[in-house]
């Protein structure tokens, strides 16, 4: 099995309304950034696989502008996934790995700002039982915390910790939107308040990534990806338990997260009450657990739709290529209340 790594990762700063950028104009300096930061050019990439969501954009086949931005002549080995950029990321690591390519660039966006993000996200529910409803995210989430407060797991000053921990840590973060501690607020959808939510705002990200030697060459510390995998649960929530998520574990053991110790996991949890079930499916509450749960924030800070679950995989990664973790994980989730998930494993040099 070929080695690959992420060599380098790039963000934008996360921000309420761009509305002054295109997608395009959000999207080119972090092109840039990723390129410089390995010596790249754009024709020495050998892949490239973008994630974006055109439901978002409001228009078929947004994705095509974004490739102004990265420059489709000469003509380029090109894909794109309807998913967070980690489905995008996960797609270039497979094609390194049969030997297709030997870099890759990753990237995503998302500009939930022009529109009603929480109406727009309806249209991933079944279309025949749930979706004639319009629940929206907020209350499907609001749902899943009310079981875990029912069964026990948690309850509402919990949830208020996790928010105060995510966003305090954020200060160091000067790419994410919230900074700071914020006050738990009022209710939003009982039993969640403002404080548990993630924000609305706009941005991008993307990575570079390298086989082999390739990898070493251009970056002193690769952030190897010794594991990765993706589950599904059941798409009707009524058949779901709410309070758990087997994919999310069943994805991590996969991945061999479970083989030896962590030191952290960026978990993308939008809200607060997620962030308990993923730490109960990844065994992140063990005792005597040292694990550091999302020192960037998390998506508590910046949620940028379909951007932030690659952003999870970046910031782990970049704390391995600055010899601030030895082992980490990276955590993704789409649809709602953890319906699909990625786990990656990423290691340091040996």
């Amino acid at each position: 099995m070929r080695e690959v790594a992420i060599v380098a990762f790039g963000q934008s700063d996360h921000v309420r309304d761009s509305a002054e950028t295109s997608e395009v104009e959000m999207l080119m300096p972090v092109l840039h950034d990723v390129l410089a930061q390995t010596g790249l050019k754009a024709r020495d990439i050998d892949f490239t696989c973008s994630g974006s969501s055109d439901y978002l954009a409001g228009r078929a086949f947004s994705f095509t502008m974004a490739l102004d931005g990265v420059g489709a002549w000469p003509p380029i080995s090109e894909s794109h996934v309807e998913m967070d950029g980690a489905w995008a990321l996960y797609e270039a690591w497979v094609k390194i790995l049969t030997g297709e390519a030997e870099t890759a660039l990753v990237y995503a966006y998302g500009k939930s700002s022009p529109g009603d993000v929480r109406e727009v996200l309806t249209r991933q529910l079944d279309p025949y039982y749930v979706a004639p409803l319009w629940p929206d995210s907020v209350a499907l989430a609001a749902l899943q915390a009310r079981a875990l407060i029912d069964a026990g797991l948690t309850d509402e000053r919990e949830l208020a910790g996790i928010a105060s921990r995510s966003r305090t840590a954020a200060e160091a973060n000067p790419h994410a939107q919230l900074r700071g501690p914020v006050p738990a607020g009022e209710h939003l959808v009982a039993p969640l308040r403002t404080g548990d939510c993630p924000p609305v705002g706009d941005g991008a990200a993307a990575v570079i990534l390298a086989a082999g030697d390739t990898a070493r060459r251009l970056t002193a510390r690769p952030a190897w990806i010794r594991g990765l995998d993706h589950r599904i649960e059941a798409h009707s929530l009524g058949v779901r338990d709410l309070t758990d998520s087997p994919s999310t574990r069943l994805a991590a053991e996969r991945a061999g997260a479970f083989e030896r110790p962590l030191d952290i996991a960026e978990l993308h949890a939008p809200f607060t009450s997620q962030e308990v079930v993923l730490r109960r499916a990844l065994k992140l509450d063990a005792p005597g657990s040292t694990v550091r749960i999302n020192p960037s924030g998390g998506a508590l800070a910046a949620n940028p739709v379909m951007a932030a679950g690659l952003i999870r995989l970046g910031e782990a990664a970049a704390r391995i290529q600055r010899g601030a973790s030895d082992r980490a994980l990276a955590h993704a989730t789409s649809g709602p209340c953890l319906q699909q998930n990625l786990v990656a494993v990423l290691e340091g040099e040996s």
